[in-house]
């Protein structure tokens, strides 16, 4: 559970203290405001990097080369700490994260703060691109593994350092026998990368199973809702990952080097989401696809609770309004029973009312000194003395 939050020089944000206590945290605003932006902080504090972003500098207020983030969680204080680099308004930055004052890798946070996240990009988990597939399930394997980490990253590396490598072939500024070098590390970083999403994936489909039952009892009574892994390094009979990664990149040398980069491995596989066997992309509904969705995030906060019995922080940065009022539902009872989440909303009208009587509200306001964080009512029944404006102050 998040206690507290410290902001200072992050997107819209110039300064923001709050103090957060359990149950449901409503965020509400007009569009740009700041909603989404404390959202993000609250991911960095998870994840240690932004989900909206790859470049860290851009996190950072335009007027600052400085900004970070403050957390208490359980009995951790998290700080990321981003600083620009280069002329004002670069994207490029540095990080900084320290837990309890001692400086840690982001994948350190993986065991100590985990949250899942329910964004509306995600509702184009099932038709859209293939790395919206693949960030979520590599997101959800960082916090299950948080070893994955490492190993995801290892092989960017090496991806990229064999992709410049083949661009050098190709311009005849460097020869073949240097590919040797780099497929080691991408071989091995990239078996184990494939290795724990197929893992993953057994896991999760008890979890999915269950929680398409309960979204969807009818359908699922007669179908099984299920997450496919398509690779372009299949094994063959016998096959490790290891084994069929190293035989794809022998059989595609020749086109690597016409194009001059990697075209085989775990950084071009995809995740089919399936019905019966069929692949929910190609004939799915809107609303058979929002089920899946949603079914996918509610398995995914009970793969991770069943780690150790501790629940994640449900984050919903306004996907109430892409949802009917039955999957509302079904989302709005996994909400009462969790420890705590943050549900952000343009307008109230989209929420269950249970939901927002029982929820702490926060109003988001834009200011000529940046966004502010107002409390704005208690939960209904709360004590005497839980007054609007209390725990809370930003500029």
């Amino acid at each position: 559970m998040l206690t507290s939050i410290r902001l200072d020089n992050l997107r819209g944000y110039a300064s923001l203290e709050a103090v957060f206590g359990a149950g449901p945290q409503l965020i509400s605003g007009p569009n740009a405001a700041g909603k989404t932006s404390l959202i993000e902080a609250i991911v960095l504090l998870a994840w240690g990097r932004s989900h909206r972003t790859s470049t860290d500098g851009e996190v950072i207020r335009w007027s600052s080369d400085v900004g970070r983030v403050e957390g208490r969680a359980g009995d951790e204080t998290i700080e990321v700490a981003l600083v620009r680099s280069g002329s004002a308004g670069a994207g490029a930055g540095r990080k900084r994260i320290r837990v309890n004052g001692v400086a840690r890798r982001p994948a350190a946070l993986a065991g100590l703060f985990r949250a899942v996240l329910f964004a509306p990009e995600e509702m184009l988990l099932v038709v859209g691109s293939p790395g919206l597939r693949r960030a979520a399930i590599d997101q959800l394997a960082s916090q299950r593994w948080p070893a994955y980490a490492a190993d995801l990253s290892t092989y960017g590396r090496a991806l990229q350092q064999r992709n410049s490598l083949l661009r050098a072939i190709r311009e005849e500024r460097a020869g073949r026998d240097e590919l040797r070098y780099w497929n080691g590390p991408l071989v091995e970083a990239g078996a184990a990368v494939v290795g724990a999403r197929l893992a993953l994936l057994d896991e999760l489909a008890e979890p999915l199973r269950q929680a398409h039952g309960e979204i969807a009892p009818e359908e699922a009574a007669v179908t099984r809702l299920g997450i496919r892994y398509v690779t372009n390094a299949p094994c063959g009979p016998g096959e490790t990952p290891h084994q069929a990664l190293a035989r794809r990149l022998a059989e595609t040398a020749e086109k690597e080097v016409w194009n001059g980069s990697t075209l085989v491995g775990p950084h071009r596989d995809d995740l089919a989401f399936e019905l019966a066997g069929r692949d929910l992309a190609g004939f799915a509904s809107r609303g058979q696809q929002r089920t899946a969705i949603l079914a996918f995030k509610l398995a995914e906060l009970d793969l991770l609770t069943a780690l150790d019995g501790r629940p994640p922080l449900l984050l919903l940065d306004d996907v109430f309004s892409e949802l009917d009022p039955e999957r509302r539902s079904h989302l709005v009872r996994r909400i009462a029973a969790l420890p705590q989440a943050f549900i952000t909303t343009t307008t109230l009208d989209d929420l269950d009312q249970g939901l927002v009587e029982r929820a702490t509200r926060w109003e988001v306001r834009a200011a000529e000194g940046g966004a502010e964080l107002v409390r704005s009512g208690a939960p209904v029944g709360s004590a005497p003395g839980a007054t609007p404006g209390a725990g809370a102050a930003g500029r």
